[in-house]
């Protein structure tokens, strides 16, 4: 028990901001880096200047709240933007590209083949073998329309 004791605070909040960034970058969520930054400036803090535990708390507290504030508000005015935002969107991706039509589309709906893959599709009545241009998605659901 004596050596718990004898370990110094620091090391424990050093730690600990070690672990939350470590957090962090395993689950991404932009918060646990703020409170990670707090603890570690308090851990630096217990290790220069003589503070209690108690104190080290609160200063703790304090900076994970002003931080999560700053963060929050840096976040709100700068926010990050996705390099492809089309990355997990896969119809959004072939809008523009042609396809062909594989099911005739019968009042609104039928299939259309594009690629290696074949997706169900909404558009005007066409005929199979009809080429048609990929206008949007709607979720799994090409939107397509006619060739200029």
């Amino acid at each position: 028990m004596e050596a718990l004791h004898d370990l110094d605070p620091h090391w424990a909040w050093l730690a600990i901001g070690l672990i939350l960034a470590a957090a962090e970058m395993a689950v991404p969520g932009v918060f646990l880096i703020w409170l990670a930054g707090a603890a570690l400036i308090t851990g630096v803090l217990a290790w220069l200047l003589p503070i209690g535990l108690p104190l080290q708390i609160v200063i703790f507290a304090v900076l994970a709240i002003v931080a999560v504030f700053l963060g929050r508000n840096y976040l709100r005015a700068n926010p990050v933007v996705e390099a492809d935002p089309k990355m997990n969107r896969r119809g959004a991706r072939l809008v523009g590209e042609t396809a062909v039509v594989t099911q005739a589309i019968v009042g609104g709906s039928g299939r259309v083949h594009h690629g290696d893959s074949e997706w169900l599709a909404r558009g005007p009545d066409t005929a199979p073998g009809t080429r048609v241009r990929i206008a949007g998605s709607d979720g799994v659901v090409l939107l397509v329309e006619p060739l200029d």
